[in-house]
């Protein structure tokens, strides 16, 4: 493992990235057309480094005919710069497909190519990335009482490397939620690990599975799992009577409007609480209503055959999960008449969510100098910087984990491209680049420097 000394000195990134995901990959877009439009006029230097070994965006989720639930002009550019040349449509005209989409007659597109569009999106700014990386540590560096900027330690297959940023960026995504006193196992599952998992199971007969949640990726699974093993029965186990519809009407999708985060970030507590409690149903817990209407004929229609397979315990909850070497039991309780009955199956699946990555939690000491609100919540600046302590010069923005600040868009693509441009601009604004000690106008993941040039075509915010 290599050493770091006390005395090394890295060049100072204007911009450091922690994680590699769609809201990190349109910021480096943004930072590539900022630089292509300025030149070699003081363009923003920055890297970002990604724990995974490529990029990788909810794999385990990529059922081939799960569509996307948001439109594809939502993409990583598109809202910020109409003319970029990372839009979808431009992925789809590389592809040679623009005419056949155009002729689908659909905003969304399936979750698959989606996917590939990110992946070809950041494969068009991979100098700006180092995949295998985790950064494992945030210091400050302090002169004369005043931190002048950051030190991140990221270890990969060479050791520990030290880099300096004016500026953090942090897009760790979210993490799988599980039920309180429920581990993931061999047999027990989080629906994030479903497609990773289930080839495992090939040239089995599983006789059944059990999937736990009432969302998007629980009916998802649901119906995936009831087509990709015939032989199976798939029980459903959720607390309401069935599945709610997604909200996705005209008006209702205004809370996911960029000028949606303005009102929500001036609104006093109390209507922020309103809000969320009015149009959750655009996002949480819901399921489009064409699939909800294709697993009712589904088990309608197995009633009338008599071929039931597919099943829906509602109105109750699983209570307890024994996994076995052979199999799994879940304890399925009714919530009407608290009875609790034993469900063998040869999988348990929770569609349970996702919980955001504790901002902070990297950033150490430099943590200590991040303001709270009454809370205890970290407090978020309307350009999504951290509310720091005087002394503090450094920038720390967040792509995630704003929701209680910034709104509902806080998790999800609609707003991630004018997002990123406004944590530009506020970089920009905030005139916080020094002149001796840049690394221009690129680095790569040991600090030299990487040659650019304007990309053409390329425009700015």
């Amino acid at each position: 493992m290599s050493q770091v000394h006390p005395g090394d000195a890295p060049r100072v990134h204007d911009l450091i990235g922690i994680g590699f995901g769609p809201s990190n990959v349109a910021m480096a877009i943004a930072l590539r057309e900022h630089n292509a439009r300025v030149g070699g006029q003081e363009p923003v230097t920055a890297h970002f480094f990604e724990q995974q070994q490529s990029f990788g965006w909810h794999r385990g989720m990529l059922i081939d005919d799960a569509t996307m639930q948001v439109s594809f002009l939502k993409d990583l550019v598109t809202l910020r710069n109409p003319a970029s040349e990372f839009s979808f449509l431009c992925y789809l005209q590389s592809r040679n497909r623009l005419i056949d989409f155009i002729n689908h007659k659909n905003l969304f597109p399936l979750r698959v190519e989606f996917h590939d569009y990110f992946e070809w999106a950041a494969a068009k700014v991979g100098d700006l990335v180092s995949y295998g990386h985790e950064v494992v540590s945030v210091t400050p560096f302090v002169h004369d009482g005043t931190v002048e900027h950051l030190e991140v330690t990221v270890r990969s297959g060479s050791g520990l490397e030290v880099h300096r940023a004016r500026n953090l960026v942090i897009g760790t995504g979210l993490r799988p939620l599980m039920p309180e006193g429920v581990r993931r196992g061999d047999r027990v599952w989080h629906n994030s690990d479903l497609l990773r998992k289930v080839d495992g199971l090939e040239g089995t007969s599983p006789s059944r599975f059990v999937v736990v949640g009432a969302g998007q990726s629980a009916a998802e699974n649901v119906a995936y799992l009831h087509r990709r093993f015939p032989g199976a029965e798939v029980c459903a186990v959720f607390s309401r009577y069935g599945y709610s519809p997604a909200d996705d009407s005209s008006f209702a999708n205004r809370i996911f409007d960029p000028g949606a985060v303005d009102d929500y970030f001036a609104a006093p507590d109390s209507v922020k609480s309103q809000l969320m409690a009015y149009h959750g149903n655009t996002n949480y817990s819901v399921v489009d209503i064409d699939l909800i209407d294709d697993l009712y004929r589904q088990m309608y229609q197995e009633k009338v055959l008599g071929t039931e397979r597919l099943r829906f315990l509602n109105v109750s909850r699983v209570t307890a999960v024994e996994e076995g070497p052979d199999g799994v039991r879940a304890t399925v309780k009714s919530l009407v008449t608290g009875e609790e009955t034993p469900l063998d199956a040869d999988i348990v699946v929770f569609a349970t969510g996702y919980s955001p990555a504790d901002p902070l939690g990297l950033l150490g000491e430099v943590a200590d100098r991040c303001l709270r609100d009454d809370e205890g919540r970290v407090r978020v600046e309307r350009d999504y910087r951290i509310a720091t302590e005087p002394g503090l010069n450094c920038g720390i923005y967040l792509q995630g984990g704003t929701e209680h600040t910034h709104g509902i868009t806080t998790s999800l693509l609609s707003n991630t491209a004018i997002r990123v441009g406004e944590i530009l601009d506020s970089l920009l604004d905030r005139s916080v680049k020094s002149t001796s000690d840049e690394a221009r106008p690129a680095t790569d993941g040991t600090g030299s420097a990487v040659g650019q040039s304007p990309r053409p075509g390329s425009s700015g915010l």
